[in-house]
């Protein structure tokens, strides 16, 4: 399994970015999705996440409402729409897959790892 992030970049406060991570080597909607972050000198955090189908997501309290997990089996690809910005959400960017039964939020139970994209907000 191959999962490979892009979308990053530098952003002002307020401004939005649109991640997607492609797939390849795998049968695509097979697999839960989820975007995992992490910032300078802090630990892994669970983002959001999107079952097979796309009908259900899960996102942490800090992003719901601005960011939007998405997924297009077609095209094997799991978007991230991220609204509204701010300098909290600065981070490394990291899509991650598992075939297990539900969106969970523990890194731990994600198979396949992508290698990350850089996400920066300036003030």
């Amino acid at each position: 399994v191959q999962l490979q992030a892009s979308g990053g970049g530098l952003v002002h406060v307020g401004g939005s970015l649109r991640l997607s991570c492609a797939a390849s080597g795998v049968t695509f909607s097979n697999y839960i999705m989820a975007w995992f972050r992490q910032a300078p000198g802090k630990e892994r955090e669970f983002v959001a996440g999107i079952n097979r189908g796309g009908t259900n997501t899960d996102y942490t309290d800090s992003v719901k409402g601005r960011f939007t997990i998405s997924r297009d089996n077609a095209k094997n690809t799991v978007y991230l729409q991220m609204n509204s910005l701010n300098p909290e959400d600065t981070a490394v960017y990291v899509c991650a897959a598992q075939s297990m039964f539900f969106i969970y939020r523990t890194a731990r139970q994600y198979a396949y790892w992508g290698q990350g994209t850089l996400v920066t907000v300036s003030s």
